[in-house]
């Protein structure tokens, strides 16, 4: 059994960062009344920005990498792109008030569309005979692990055994979940996704702080789907393959009530229960292992249906989630 954990819980963090930086961004985002379907999308053009960053400073490189660099343009190229989905978001559904549900949906169709025609154009332009790109120098630096991990056996392996954005993912949760409570800033932001008119009569600039939510929810979204490629895929990139993430991290938002805190064991648990099928001895019964892969979907289900029994105040989104607010209405 422990050697069973021991194999099973650095598999889970692994697959769980992901979640994290998306439900992260998106709890973000949604304190300040901006319901963004579109972190799929999000996530998505994350990962192709590194992506192209990581390829054309490796091609000019020549094998030879600065860490520094190799880490920094991958890096600065998805925050970039990321803040430009935010950016645009917001244009949309603050400066023009369009649905916040129908931009979202739009702009997750509009990222998986612009990874995949980007990364099929950097497959052509390698001209591999496999539709992947490869850049294992750029993972390497990634996924180097702390140094002292492999001394620590079992516990080093279960705590110290990954990338830096793993431990990234988790000092961001830390840092919003003290932001939003425990800071003027966090105070005057749930104000407005709470009731953007009360908050406009007190003085708050409602429009600059739903920029600013939204904008830094896209940009922390954005590198889980930098470290879905550059970790866990080991740096490679193939067309739709990040799978229903972006969507499982919404509703590990769901999941934690709004809290970024509880999103870095949530965000584990649910990666346990989106690679337990793997552990399970099935056999060659497809429709059962099919069954346990609905898991983490069934548990969102159960826990939203807790939580709307259970009707406290703090256990609900913001009041003025996914409304579009006018000033002439206050």
């Amino acid at each position: 059994m422990f050697s069973f954990l021991v194999s099973f819980i650095p598999r889970a963090v692994v697959q769980s960062i992901p979640l994290l930086f998306g439900s992260t961004g998106e709890i973000v985002s949604e304190k300040s009344g901006n319901l963004n379907l579109g972190i799929p999308g999000v996530m998505y053009v994350g990962g192709i920005c590194g992506v192209i960053g990581a390829f054309f400073y490796e091609h000019s490189a020549g094998g030879e990498l600065n860490p520094a660099l190799g880490i920094g343009i991958p890096l600065l190229c998805c925050l970039v792109g990321s803040l430009l989905m935010g950016l645009l978001y917001c244009f949309l559904t603050v400066n023009l008030r369009a649905n916040q549900n129908v931009t979202g949906l739009a702009m997750t169709t509009f990222g998986v569309g612009f990874g995949n025609f980007f990364g099929g154009s950097l497959i052509k332009l390698v001209g591999a005979e496999i539709p992947t790109i490869s850049l294992s120098a750029t993972s390497h630096l990634y996924r180097t692990k702390l140094p002292f991990a492999e001394g620590l056996g079992w516990f080093g392996q279960i705590f110290f055994s990954y990338g830096f954005l793993a431990y990234v993912a988790i000092i961001i949760a830390v840092a919003a979940s003290y932001m939003l409570n425990h800071t003027r800033a966090g105070l005057q932001l749930r104000a407005v996704g709470e009731d953007p008119a009360t908050a406009d009569a007190a003085g708050i600039g409602i429009t600059r702080y739903k920029y600013l939510a939204t904008c830094s929810g896209c940009m922390i979204a954005g590198l889980g789907g930098l470290y879905y490629v550059m970790d866990y895929a080991n740096g490679i990139w193939a067309n739709d393959a990040f799978g229903d993430r972006g969507w499982l991290a919404i509703a590990l938002v769901i999941f934690t009530i709004w809290r970024p805190n509880v999103s870095i064991f949530a965000s584990i648990l649910f990666g346990g229960l989106y690679i337990l099928y793997i552990f399970i001895p099935t056999g060659t019964d497809l429709a059962v292992k099919e069954l346990y892969k609905m898991l983490p979907y069934v548990v969102t289900i159960v826990v939203l249906v807790i939580s709307s029994l259970r009707n406290k105040r703090e256990n609900q989104p913001p009041e003025h989630l996914g409304l579009p607010y006018f000033r002439e209405d206050r």
